[in-house]
């Protein structure tokens, strides 16, 4: 079957119907994939950037920007790299009130192996759970 990766601008499209000619090949885009037409591929930095973008061009508050993920995330046919540790990383993200980069960063810690996580920004992380190298 046919696989085609989508950058965050597909999603972004359909989430905020902004620009109606994008909107329609994107949603198209995504109902061929949900009809079993083709398989939709993304990754972490794809969703990174989505929420990066909701959050500070659209200014969608961190609950809005975690449920638009989430919504992405349940699109029959979407097929995602590293999904337990995006899910993991909405997890942290939702309960510890932080952006989602950060708690994936969080996330990786532990699913690599890692005792602690090497930071200046450590408060900031101490909040997502994070055991803190110290240097």
């Amino acid at each position: 079957m046919k696989r085609v990766f989508a950058d965050a601008n597909i999603f972004v499209r359909v989430l905020t119907q902004d620009d109606p000619d994008q909107e329609r090949r994107a949603a198209q885009l995504i109902e061929d994939a949900e009809a079993g037409k083709l398989v939709l591929v993304t990754g972490p930095p794809v969703l990174f950037e989505v929420a990066w973008t909701l959050r500070r061009a659209y200014e969608l508050s961190r609950p809005q920007v975690l449920e638009a993920v989430r919504r992405i995330l349940a699109t029959p046919g979407l097929e995602l790299t590293d999904r337990a540790l995006v899910d993991e990383a909405l997890r942290r993200a939702s309960a510890a009130q932080q952006e989602f980069a950060d708690a994936y960063i969080a996330a990786s810690v532990e699913a690599n192996g890692c005792g602690s996580l090497a930071t200046f920004n450590r408060e900031h992380f101490a909040r997502l759970g994070v055991a803190l190298h110290s240097f």
